[in-house]
């Protein structure tokens, strides 16, 4: 009878196992899909001819025809330079996003490993800096850049960009969990100065956070609308999302559906790029630099 009823409770602790397995692979797929579904509607959208409207399931022929209509000269005219545009992007968001992780970790490991009277209130400060959003600084800002000449140029895109008090204490946090500060007396018993300690024995340890940051960072760059909207003036040094803006606020003339998404299309993949080359560090540098219990 006690052989028995083992059994009878192994069989029935696997069926409840593989119930639950199966209950969580269908939530899985659901939320596979829900997550999957804006994206596919994207690509099915960006080959719509001008013409059609409502929601569409299926690709159309006009796929060849958006390409040809969104690099031409009449798109130019009307929302300006697209490839352009790509390209203005693109270095913008790499070089904020690169100079602003490797600043804010380089200021995050000053704060960390020296100890000095005014640390408190350099954390404090910093911290009241991240409280003040951009919105509630842009006149002063862009009166700023006027007087300054500044204007219709990416370097208030990319410069101000280094002062990112989020990234510093991510950085921090992270430093707390994960770099003992016996690494860096070790590296200066040795001889090694403070910027080299940094750049090759603290950096490498810091990769997971600097591709977590990364991502953040350059995806908050690549679609930022409002400072380049209040910068930038010249049509040729716009961004992505200005060509977009252009394109949905156009006219019943201008307004064309399928080069607009097609648009979005090319606009994303720089984002899933950058996501598929650095997202196996997301989950493991988020654990890192989570604050220790």
């Amino acid at each position: 009878m006690t052989g028995s009823t083992e059994v009878v409770g192994q069989s029935t602790g696997k069926t409840s196992l593989l119930i639950r397995r199966i209950i969580a692979y269908v939530v899985l797929i659901f939320l596979v899909f829900i997550s999957l579904l804006p994206f596919y509607l994207l690509f099915i959208n960006a080959t719509r001819d001008k013409s059609q409207s409502g929601i569409r399931w299926y690709p159309d022929s006009a796929f060849a025809g958006n390409w040809r209509k969104l690099f031409a000269g009449s798109t130019r005219v009307a929302f300006g330079n697209v490839y352009k545009a790509l390209l203005n992007s693109l270095i913008v968001s790499t070089c904020a996003s690169v100079l602003s992780v490797y600043f804010s970790a380089l200021t995050a490991y000053a704060t960390y490993v020296y100890h000095f009277k005014l640390r408190k209130i350099a954390d404090g400060f910093i911290l009241l800096i991240m409280m003040v959003p951009t919105q509630a600084s842009a006149i002063g800002f862009y009166k700023m850049m006027i007087s300054w000449k500044l204007t219709n140029s990416f370097i208030p895109l990319i410069i101000p960009a280094i002062a990112a008090p989020s990234i510093y204490y991510f950085m921090k946090q992270y430093m707390q969990s994960s770099l003992p500060l016996e690494i860096v007396e070790a590296a200066r018993i040795d001889g090694c100065g403070e910027f080299r300690t940094f750049n090759t024995i603290v950096a490498p340890i810091l990769k997971p956070a600097f591709a977590v940051q990364m991502i953040f960072t350059f995806v908050g760059n690549w679609n930022n609308f409002f400072m380049p909207r209040l910068i930038l003036t010249d049509r040729e040094k716009a961004t992505v999302p200005l060509i977009l803006s252009a394109m949905n606020h156009a006219g019943p003339v201008e307004r064309d559906v399928g080069i607009f998404y097609l648009y979005m299309v090319l606009a994303i993949l720089p984002v899933i790029i950058i996501y598929l080359l650095l997202s196996k560090f997301i989950i493991r540098g988020i654990a890192l630099g989570s604050v220790k219990g």
